[in-house]
């Protein structure tokens, strides 16, 4: 599996650092792992990858930051042009407000991530996440979110962080704008829709569900 992190450390104009979610990284791979998945990291630059959401009284959190291993990816992540999609069975865009600035417009990661579904994988993101789905083309050239079942961040959850106007563009209305068919639960509410391959979580609190989903969807 390829998971997906984004290389921004800053939101926006504010100066605040962001970068990955941890907790958006680590309980997808807490489940995949346990089920033999080997998991590799890509980001938009490549090489570390600044860490947001950084709790380590989060058991899972913790398990993953002090995993020798996966530390080291994480810390050395590949580059787009070192990633062979026919390699992965599904491809996960994990969130943190980084990926708002990072993911949309990289063209070689929707290439990616195109591929892998037309191989018949997964594609997955949780949270900020979709950022990476809004731009992938399917060889038929529609965009691969079109008609298709989506959630990710809402747009009452970016106003309850007060980064609504710093967020380079509403998530929810790009993937509405795409084509997507929208849903949402409540603030902070763990909602995971699959629709075909396509697995979106709307928040952290989603992270494991989605995780579970891809399992799920792999077997």
């Amino acid at each position: 599996m390829l998971f997906v992190v984004s290389s921004h450390d800053k939101k926006g104009s504010t100066g605040e650092p962001t970068g990955y979610y941890l907790s958006e990284v680590s309980h997808p791979w807490e489940i995949l792992k346990n089920a033999g998945y080997e998991i590799d990291f890509v980001s938009p630059k490549g090489g570390k990858a600044p860490v947001d959401g950084f709790d380590l009284t989060d058991r899972v959190n913790a398990e993953f930051w002090n995993d020798k291993v996966y530390h080291e990816k994480v810390e050395h992540t590949m580059k787009p042009s070192e990633i062979n999609p026919n390699d992965y069975v599904a491809i996960h865009f994990a969130g943190g407000h980084g990926a708002m600035w990072d993911f949309a417009d990289n063209t070689a990661l929707a290439s990616i991530a195109g591929k892998i579904y037309e191989n018949g994988g997964i594609v997955s993101a949780v949270c900020h996440g979709p950022a990476g789905l809004v731009n992938i083309k399917l060889s038929n050239g529609k965009y691969l979110v079109d008609g298709k079942k989506i959630n990710g961040f809402t747009n009452e959850e970016e106003k309850a962080v007060k980064l609504e106007n710093v967020v380079p563009f509403s998530l929810e209305d790009k993937l509405i704008e795409r084509g997507a068919k929208f849903e949402k639960s409540g603030l902070w509410q763990s909602h995971v829709v699959t629709d075909q391959r396509l697995i979106t979580g709307q928040n952290p609190q989603s992270a494991k569900a989605v995780g579970e989903a891809v399992l799920a969807g792999l077997q």
